[in-house]
């Protein structure tokens, strides 16, 4: 079945995207199926960037059109009271290195802060040294690590290779994400854990966060 915000995003259509998102809001939509909508939006943009069909000011546009998006629905996101945001363990977030891409990830810190965590977004094109010069600057016991260009999946490798040489793996549970994450790709990294959309990403966060506070 066509997404019609989801193709409207694609398509750049910003009056009509927010249009969207106003009337699936008055629909009893949740906020994590319209993020979701519009995370797909963005990576089909993404995707046209990808084959030529887009430049670099239309990737740009798309993460407009998203913080739009974001401050319509920020009201509407409904907050983990029960959360005690300063006992619960720290996370890290970040782009790996050789890629620039982070609506995926913002959209996720976005989410998981507005549920009370605490969450350390280290950026995009992050080195593995400083993934886990991070780790141990904030006792994180979550690695979040966000790829969209399958040529990066290595370095991704590397970050747990680290992990391991410095003695960090048992201590610290790693989650992947991104349009080429997939079971193959958790395996070959090492990872904890993948998702390819947002509304997977928060459910996995959140079961490593209730789960003995990070310790599963």
């Amino acid at each position: 079945m066509e997404d019609e915000l989801q193709e409207a995003l694609a398509d750049l259509d910003e009056e009509k995207t927010l249009r969207l998102v106003e009337e699936r809001i008055q629909a009893g939509c949740t906020t994590l199926d319209i993020i979701e909508s519009c995370r797909r939006g963005v990576e089909l943009v993404g995707v046209k960037y990808s084959n030529n069909d887009y430049f670099l000011s239309d990737l740009i546009m798309s993460e407009e059109i998203l913080k739009e998006v974001m401050r319509i629905l920020e009201p509407h996101i409904p907050l983990n009271d029960s959360n005690d945001g300063l006992t619960s363990p720290p996370i890290v977030m970040g782009t790996i290195e050789g890629d620039i891409h982070d609506l995926g990830k913002n959209l996720v810190i976005y989410l998981l802060r507005s549920s009370g965590y605490q969450v350390y977004d280290l950026g995009v094109n992050v080195t593995p040294e400083r993934f886990i010069q991070a780790l141990n600057e904030t006792n994180a016991s979550i690695l979040g690590i966000s790829v969209l260009l399958s040529f990066c999946v290595g370095s991704i490798k590397k970050v747990i290779d680290l992990l391991i040489d410095a003695g960090m793996r048992d201590k610290v549970k790693v989650v992947v994400g991104g349009y080429p994450v997939n079971q193959q790709v958790q395996e070959y990294t090492g990872a904890d854990f993948y998702a390819n959309d947002v509304t997977e990403a928060m459910n996995i966060y959140r079961q490593i966060l209730e789960i003995g506070k990070g310790s599963v």
